[in-house]
This record gives C-alpha cells, structure tokens and sequence, in this order.
C-alpha cells in the first residue's frame, strides 16, 4: 500500500506532504479557459452530474478549495510564490483575484470562511518555517504537525489563536449557524469536538480510538459527515497508538464515512466499502453525501467522486477521470461543485482546484 498510494493518501488529510514550490508566474491570476490548457479535456464520459467543468488553478499544488457563505469567493490552500509549504489563498469562483492570507506562518491548512465572509479560519504551525518532513522508516506515514486554528480578517489581517491547545488542532469547518467542527489531539487521540466561534462551549464529539477527521456539516447544521478510521485488532491498535505518542498516524485502509448529530448523538457507519474513502460532504438536499473514494482502483492514486443516500444506499459514481479527484463541495444555492483533481496538469499528479454545474 505505501508503495503505491503515497501521494494520493497524502491528500486524504487536510494536511498534506509538502510539494515543490512553483514560481507566481506558473500560476497566473487569470480566469480559466473553456478547455483544458495542457490539451487533455475537463470533463471524461459518465460525469453526467457535471457541465461547464473550468480549471481555476494552474500549476503546483493546490486543493480544499471552500466557498464563501456568499458563494462568490473561495479560499484553499496552495503552494507558490516560493512558498515550500501550504499557504492560505483567497480567489474569486472564476480563478480570479488570487491573493495570499496566511501571513507565512509555517505550514497552514484547512481554510474556511465564518458566517458573513468578514473572517475566515486556517491551521498553522509556529513559526515562519516549514516544519521538517516526516522520518518515513516505518513506512508512509502521516505527521501530526503542532497546528493551532487561527481567526483571521478576510484579508489575512490581525491572526489570532482560536481555542489554542498541545498538538494537532485543525481540519476545521463552519455551520451556517455558527459552530466550527475540527479535528484535535488535546485529549489524547484524534477526535472531533464542536465550538462557537469566539471557542466557546467547547464539546467532544467522539470518543472511539481511531483517526475521525475531514468532519462538515450538513446546511442546516443539524448533522455532521466525517471520515474515520478505527484499529479492528489488538496489533493495529498498538501500532496506532505507539505512532500517536511519536506525533504521526498512518492513513489506514479502510477510511469509511460516518454521520451523527450535531450534539455528537446517533452515530451511524455510511460506507463499508473496505476502502480509502473520505472528503464527504452533503448535498443541499441533506439527504445524500458526495465524497472521494479509491474504491476502483484500492492499491493505487484513482480516487473518484461517489455520491450515497445517508443510509448507505444508492451508490454512484460521479467523476471518471483516472487519476486524483477529490475534496468536493456544494455552493451555497447548490447550484455548483467544486473539487480538487489531477486532470489538465501540467506534471503528473498536479493537482488543481476545477469548479461545475450540477446537473441531477
């Protein structure tokens, strides 16, 4: 498995392993064209669900792009401008208007709007370093940098710690009704917890040993979809947790999607797919989930996107491009998706942000 997935299951995280930095000028600020600029198309056969496929980045590293709650911005994660790791950038859903709003703080994350677009949020490490790249002796394993969740201005302006805590805070996400989900290592593995805000009314929401992370949740902000994984012998739990204590976790086939309650109740495996499934999120309707899943290609980089009723029922397939796609998301009015994939690059296994109508 870490012979052939490593940069695919690299992206099943929200962080990711560092790419090479790309110059500003591979990656201009400029609308995308109608068809794919390296000569392969953006859109494959069977992709009904999506017309009118653009390509928003261009060159480089880029993925998690989230839409604003106005549905005009995006903001995603991107390594340029000399950058050797992930930093925040801002663009408008047509590709233009890039700007950085991370202020070169390390490693950063995870970015995501608040309610009213005046603010958004992101995950850093210390410092204006990158943080070394993990000791990969024992295999492909993932680091669980030290990242705090930072409160920024919509322009990146005055950063500030949210909910600050020892170890792995990030992987968040925010509910039209005010109430961010992020994954955390505070109490000792990595678990999901819920607050407002300005960090009050902090809750844990899992408990269960495993990795449960990737968590949005659905409009109205009654549920929440995530991805978990969980050690199913006494030898894997060992591996687990003596990987936890050294800071790292290996992404461990299988990843499934779960569903609960927003107060943490009901919690209900969707997928058994015994694959790397992850990256859910709901359809406007509430009623299904679109996520990535390499459940074609389980020993190697095809990660499609699959849509399923929230019972487990009625899978079906979205994307068929062979190769990376991934991190989908809905606008606000449903009307679009967008995602991370491989298609168009420049270089093998590029990934940029593309955005589609939904057709049902």
């Amino acid at each position: 498995m870490r012979k052939a997935l490593p940069l695919a299951l690299a992206a099943l995280a929200c962080a990711r392993t560092p790419a090479h930095p790309v110059a500003t000028s591979a990656v201009p600020d400029r609308p995308a064209p109608a068809s794919g600029a390296a000569g392969a198309p953006l859109a494959y056969p069977g992709e009904r669900h999506l017309r009118n496929v653009r390509q928003l980045t261009f060159g480089g590293d880029n993925a998690e792009a989230y839409f604003s709650f106005d549905g005009r911005w995006l903001v995603f994660q991107s390594t340029r401008d000399g950058h050797g790791c992930d930093q925040e950038y801002v663009m408008r859903t047509d590709g233009s208007e890039v700007r950085q709003v991370s202020r070169d703080a390390g490693r950063t994350t995870c970015g995501y709007f608040l309610p009213g677009d005046r603010r958004l949020l992101y995950a850093a490490t210390e410092g204006p370093q990158c943080p070394p790249r993990p000791d990969m002796s024992q295999g492909y394993v993932w680091p669980l940098y030290h990242y705090q969740i930072v409160v920024a201005n919509a322009d990146g302006s005055d950063p500030r710690p949210l909910s600050p805590a020892p170890g792995y805070n990030a992987e968040a996400t925010v509910s039209d009704d005010g109430w961010i989900v992020f994954t955390s290592t505070r109490d000792g593995d990595l678990d999901l917890y819920k607050m407002r805000l300005d960090g009050s009314g902090l809750t844990r929401l899992t408990d269960a040993l495993g990795y449960d992370g990737g968590a949005f949740f659905s409009r109205d902000g009654k549920r929440i979809v995530w991805r978990a994984s969980r050690p199913s012998t006494p030898q894997e739990e060992g591996a687990y947790r003596e990987l936890l204590e050294a800071g790292m976790v290996r992404p461990t086939i299988p990843l499934e999607i779960w569903t609960m309650d927003a107060d943490g109740g009901n919690k209900r495996q969707v997928t058994k797919l015994g694959v790397a499934s992850f990256a859910p999120y709901f359809l406007p309707d509430g009623k299904r989930i679109i996520f990535s899943s390499n459940l074609k290609d389980p020993k190697g980089r095809n990660f499609d996107l699959y849509l399923v009723n929230d019972d487990g029922t009625g899978l079906e397939q979205v994307t068929t491009f062979e190769g990376f796609d991934g991190f989908p998301m809905f606008s606000p009015d449903g009307k679009q998706l967008v995602f991370a994939s491989n298609r168009n690059g420049s270089r093998p296994h590029e990934t940029n942000v593309f955005i589609a109508d939904w057709v049902e």
